[in-house]
């Protein structure tokens, strides 16, 4: 079965490639759950964000990386040049937690793996350009992760800071 893009229905066609991507085999169920997960404003997110809030912390949401406009960090600190990622356990492969799906297990087994080598290349990215990288896992203690984000803040000298 595969995704008639016509009328948005399930078909018996094979699943096709699109250009360079595979149009999956899925059912409405399926579809419908996976649309609905959040991109962003997660409930690991937004209690790190209100505990840095919190604190004093002032920082962008949701903004654009300097130089990757496609990539976006969950928490920036521009002035001090910290980006914090919360990740979610099944997009970006938790060794903890993360999950392969059953179903097309090897089309999501691939976006899977692309999604770590991404993070890895923002990461990279981000280090060459002078920027301070903090990751959290959406299990994280909440407590924890607003430390690490923190310490993070904390270890980068700003020559205008008097801090």
């Amino acid at each position: 079965m595969g995704i008639d893009r016509d009328d948005a229905r399930i078909s018996d066609a094979p699943a096709t490639r699109s250009g360079s991507r595979s149009v999956l085999r899925t059912s409405a169920q399926t579809s419908s759950r996976m649309s609905r997960q959040a991109r962003r404003d997660t409930k690991p997110e937004i209690e790190l964000r209100r505990r840095l809030h919190r604190l004093g912390y002032r920082f962008r949401v949701n903004s654009p990386l300097p130089g990757m406009p496609r990539r976006r960090a969950d928490v920036t600190f521009t002035a001090k040049r910290v980006a914090v990622f919360v990740d979610g356990c099944f997009w970006h492969g938790c060794p903890e937690h993360g999950t392969s799906p059953r179903n097309n297990g090897a089309w999501w087994s691939e976006k899977l793996r692309r999604n770590v080598e991404r993070d890895r290349e923002t990461d990279s990215y981000l280090r060459r350009t002078g920027w301070t990288v903090v990751r959290v896992w959406e299990h994280e203690d909440p407590e924890t992760a607003t430390l690490r984000v923190i310490g993070a803040l904390t270890a980068v000298t700003d020559p205008g800071d008097c801090t």
